[in-house]
């Protein structure tokens, strides 16, 4: 199955190719839950196995994707550390559902919560997919016979696949539900269409979204971490918008690649003198004091809305520098979760705090038709070959990596899956679809 993958195969020849019984994937152990014990460095690379896996069955709702590419995605690093709590916890809680959700309670979890490739086999209920479409796949999994799942997916019972579920991404093969697939962008390969989805559409969420913070045209936009995958694309869609995106970066060459991205105000987080973890108190609002003078010197108003996914080292701040009337918009805390701020900030100045958790399936389809019209840039840095992808993790792990980085699983080199050259000619090619690859981080060649 794989040779006919890899040289193309036709949907006709897939359907009768067998089905291998095993397949390579990354996967952590039911064993090794604990092993890190107190050790300040949880080192993913002794954590992240690569090795053969039993193929999973195929439910009625389900397609069999053979993975071209996958991304890291910094749940995976949680996974990995077994941290805040073991994923095989939530695998026990997803089989706990009965009938084919049994399935994922193993004593190998499979993570990995982005993917793009091509589909091999489908359930007997999948109408609207077909073997031999080239997909991406949008990583939220819900209960689509929960009656709030029609006004928003979200509010449903939801799982994040490859996280809270098992047969992620980083592998061969993954076991993907029809009601997350998305069509994957034609002029784009199979390395970039994986790193779109999961921090992409979380971005349009919060940013755009029916449920999120609703930018406008003229809004200022403070985005903390705008070097990283969710703030790459958040930079991107505030500049789009008619917004007036700040990034906040750790180093004059993340700076760089963020001003590359199209953010014109580019802060390092430096000169203000915020660190990893402040105290809170009068050291966060010295620090918010700060940086809101740096904002208003250089745009000469206070944020709309800040988009904050780090968490304890910047909420407090956050809440102080958004304007009367602004809001503070979180999906994440890769700092840490439990957040502290001075609340008079926040009643007082009639502020906002929304909540926004990953994506439904329509603000991902959005997403991805927005990288479709080549309205938005992925965000790939490096790209690494599946035997390497405790390496890749732990560069997130580190915070060392920019925007996304991409792990080739069946696709045997980067540069594979464009099927319309014209487009991605018009586009730029491979240095304009690419900017955060033009860079001294460079491209680990994936072999």
């Amino acid at each position: 199955m794989i040779e006919a993958i890899i040289r193309g195969a036709g949907p006709d020849e897939l359907a009768r190719t067998p089905i291998p019984d095993e397949f390579l994937a990354a996967h952590l152990r039911k064993e090794d839950v604990g092993m890190f014990g107190d050790e300040p460095d949880k080192d993913v690379r002794r954590s992240l196995r690569v090795g053969r896996i039993p193929m999973p069955e195929l439910a009625p709702d389900e397609v069999l994707l053979a993975v071209q590419a996958s991304s890291i995605n910094y749940n995976t690093v949680w996974s990995a550390t077994f941290e805040p709590i073991s994923t095989f916890d939530a695998l026990k809680r997803t089989a706990k559902a009965g009938g084919d959700a049994a399935k994922h309670d193993q004593p190998h979890h499979v993570v990995g919560s982005d993917a793009s490739g091509v589909i091999v086999r489908v359930g007997a209920a999948v109408r609207r997919w077909k073997v031999g479409d080239h997909v991406a796949v949008s990583p939220m999994v819900v209960d689509v016979e929960d009656p709030v799942m029609h006004a928003d997916a979200m509010l449903s019972d939801v799982r994040a696949w490859g996280y809270e579920t098992n047969f992620g991404g980083l592998a061969q093969y993954s076991i993907v539900r029809a009601s997350q697939l998305l069509r994957k962008p034609a002029h784009l390969t199979w390395e970039e269409a994986a790193c779109i989805p999961l921090c992409g559409a979380t971005a349009y969420r919060m940013l755009i979204g029916e449920r999120g913070a609703r930018m406008k045209q003229g809004d200022i936009v403070l985005i903390w971490g705008a070097s990283g995958g969710l703030g790459s694309f958040a930079v991107q869609m505030v500049k789009n918008g008619g917004g007036i995106p700040i990034g906040v970066v750790s180093s004059e060459e993340k700076a760089e690649l963020v001003h590359k991205l199209g953010c014109d105000i580019v802060i390092n987080r430096d000169e203000i003198g915020v660190g990893r973890q402040i105290t809170p108190g009068s050291q966060t609002v010295s620090a918010a004091k700060r940086l809101g003078q740096v904002i208003r010197q250089k745009v000469g108003e206070d944020p709309h809305i800040v988009f904050d996914y780090v968490g304890k080292a910047t909420f407090g701040i956050s809440v102080i520098v958004a304007r009367r009337g602004g809001t503070v918009v979180t999906c994440g805390s890769s700092s840490g979760y439990e957040h502290n701020f001075d609340n008079r900030y926040l009643w007082m100045n009639l502020k906002r705090i929304i909540g926004s958790h990953a994506m439904n399936l329509h603000e991902a389809t959005q997403t991805m038709r927005l990288c479709s019209l080549g309205l938005l840039t992925p965000v790939l840095s490096r790209v690494y070959p599946l035997a390497a992808v405790g390496d890749a993790a732990r560069l997130v792990q580190n915070n060392a990596h920019t925007g996304k980085v991409g792990v080739l699983c069946i696709a045997p080199e980067p540069g594979l899956g464009v099927t319309d050259h014209q487009l991605r000619a018009q586009l730029g090619g491979d240095t304009g679809l690419n900017p955060l690859r033009t860079t001294s981080t460079g491209v680990l060649s994936a072999v």
